[in-house]
């Protein structure tokens, strides 16, 4: 393969890996104004904004009832897809919101009685902070409280919608059991809404919900909806091209992401986005959200699985500059995703109960947890971390290693070193042929071109006597790509790896202070000054230098090769430090490699008789 196929292949690659945040620039995500919900926008109790449609969060006291409620002003839903919530709104309601917790020593959920769900899942072994707030001059206070999920839902998790004859008011009764808490209502239909929520190991919660029908007459249920919950980001730095949904079949795991929702046509160019995503095909095992280090989920029981997927993605509304100012953790991007999942309609005869078992995951995007309770359910629980793709099996593999060499007593920094030097070792027969052969390739380019004039006239003669020099020569028009065509599926392995791993959050390096943020040390005219992708930058350039091109090379060519390293600056500038300092570490080792085997002599050429050049005669 020559330098031109080379520059085209880099420039394809990078178009790759750059594509998705060169167009989410060009096309921000747009906060959408209104809506079929009521915008409710108030304090809620844990303190946090309120986004458009959601229960409006007075803390109530612990002796009040839903009983005897006065009358309230209700949105509507009439078929399930609609998305909207049937809740009490914080303008006519004059209860407060009723409250209760269960917590273990991993997390701790609270339910709300508006809806009877899960309004909030933290978890207790991740600090909403990093290392790069704490160095930035963030509170104490703010350091310390840990990451929360789904505080910006419009539903609370594991909420049941299906319209009024399934909610009612929307005010639940919360009692605490021996076991976890009861959550329950009376329809006036006579059928009654029952939940039962227990805490288990691993970020799971077992969640029993019944439909009891105790009146003396039959009682039709409507398609309804089982909430998953809402992703959102838990911090700035957060990468929304990281928020998807994704639903399990039994068979494989499907996913959707913002492009999907946006609608693009041929990848680039926007077109009618799309409102909600439905499907399935009465085979939903689980369905998840997922932010870029955390994730929402519920599993279906087995014997149970959901009809449909419905996903939506949401828009909340932003905060003022007030709020902002009073709680830097408002400024977020104002987008996520919810989801639930979809059951049929159904008749529940007097006296007859309508069953449903989940388990509701709440937790980080932690490989070996997931494969744990996929394996113990056999549902590949763990396709959650987007790991079913070819390059997802290079993604596993480095991020298996990567915790190995950790868990060794080395930094994640040094460990992502040593994977490194591994792979160049690996790969270091492969490397060094391959600078052989370019080495070769450039001293034999006098005689190839000699050949190809000789038998211009003939193309096809003329390929198959340059094949059989090459033969001889034992170099071959591959081998200088082949070592870097092997190391691509590593490099987005690691790409891809780096940047949801949730063990590099919060993990320091030198002056990096989170490897899954880019490693800005300063400011500088507003523009952050990251040292990683600087430095990668650098010794590109050398390398390049120390790469002589190919004989006969175009000048444009030559000149779009020096300038190649500043293009990956580019794309990678704000990208993760982890794999900023994987590809310079990776550099250092390849100009280490090319300066071993520079002056390795090389055999003489020989050229097969009947190729030859042969002197012409003088008559």
């Amino acid at each position: 393969m020559d330098r031109k196929s080379l520059v085209i292949l880099s420039i394809s690659f990078l178009l790759l890996i750059g594509w998705y945040p060169m167009i989410s620039r060009l096309y921000p995500q747009k906060q959408q104004v209104g809506g079929t919900n009521t915008v409710v926008t108030g304090t809620g109790a844990n303190g946090n904004f309120r986004g458009a449609g959601e229960l409006d969060r007075n803390t109530g006291s612990p002796d009040s009832s839903a009983a005897g409620a006065p009358a309230r002003d209700f949105e509507k839903q009439s078929q399930p897809g609609s998305f909207e919530t049937i809740f009490p709104s914080s303008s006519s309601s004059s209860m407060a919101e009723q409250t209760l917790q269960l917590t273990n020593g991993l997390l701790r959920i609270t339910l709300s009685s508006f809806g009877g769900g899960v309004s909030m899942a933290e978890l207790l072994k991740y600090s909403e902070s990093t290392a790069c707030d704490k160095t930035s001059g963030t509170s104490n206070a703010v350091a310390r409280s840990f990451v929360k999920l789904n505080t910006k839902a419009k539903a609370p998790s594991m909420s049941l919608l299906g319209g009024p004859s399934l909610q009612g008011d929307g005010v639940f009764q919360l009692v605490k059991t021996a076991a976890g808490a009861r959550v329950e209502k009376a329809l006036t239909n006579g059928l009654f809404v029952i939940k039962e929520f227990t805490l288990g190991s691993n970020y799971l919660v077992a969640v029993n919900t019944r439909l009891e029908n105790r009146s003396l007459q039959p009682v039709g249920v409507p398609t309804h909806e089982w909430v998953v919950g809402t992703s959102a980001q838990t911090h700035v730095a957060d990468e929304v091209q990281h928020f998807l949904v994704y639903w399990f079949n039994g068979t494989k795991a499907q996913k959707v992401d913002d492009s999907w929702f946006k609608n693009y046509t041929m990848g680039c160019v926007p077109g009618t986005p799309h409102d909600k995503y439905l499907e399935g095909q009465t085979d939903v095992r689980w369905a998840a959200v997922n932010s870029q280090f955390f994730t929402l989920a519920a599993i279906a029981a087995t014997n149970s699985p959901a009809g449909q997927i419905l996903a939506r993605q949401i828009s909340f509304p932003a905060p003022t500059p007030a709020q902002v100012a009073a709680d830097p953790k408002l400024h977020l991007k104002p987008v996520g995703y919810q989801a639930s999942l979809v059951y049929p309609a159904a008749i529940i005869q007097p006296n007859g109960v309508l069953e449903r078992r989940f388990e509701f995951y709440a937790g980080p995007k932690e490989y070996q947890t997931l494969a744990k309770i996929g394996q113990d359910r056999r549902n590949e629980f763990d396709l959650i971390m987007d790991f079913g793709s070819f390059f997802g099996f290079f993604s596993k593999a480095l991020l298996l290693s990567m915790n190995a060499i950790h868990s060794r007593g080395l930094s994640y920094g040094m460990a992502i070193i040593l994977i490194t030097v591994t792979i160049k070792i690996v790969f270091w027969p492969l490397t060094k042929a391959s600078t052989q052969s370019m080495k070769r390739m450039a001293t034999l380019q006098p005689q190839m071109k000699a050949i190809q004039e000789k038998y211009k006239a003939d193309p096809k003669k003329m390929n198959t006597k340059l094949m059989e020099f090459m033969k001889e020569n034992k170099v071959s028009p591959l081998g200088g790509c082949l070592p870097m065509m092997l190391q691509i599926p590593v490099f987005i392995g690691f790409f891809f790896m780096i940047q949801t791993a949730i063990e590099l959050r919060g993990a320091g390096f030198l002056w990096a202070c989170d490897l899954s943020q880019p490693d800005t040390v300063a400011t500088l005219l507003g523009m952050p000054v990251n040292i990683l992708p600087i430095l990668m930058g650098a010794t590109q350039l050398w390398q390049i230098r120390l790469t002589p091109p190919s004989p006969g090379m175009d000048p444009v060519q030559q000149k779009i090769m020096q300038y190649m390293p500043l293009m990956f600056m580019f794309f990678l500038y704000q990208y993760a430090a982890g794999l900023t300092l994987y590809w310079t570490v990776q550099n250092l080792l390849s100009i280490a490699q090319m300066k071993l085997t520079k002056n390795e002599p090389l055999p003489s050429a020989r050229v097969p008789a009947s190729s030859a050049v042969m002197p012409r005669r003088n008559k």
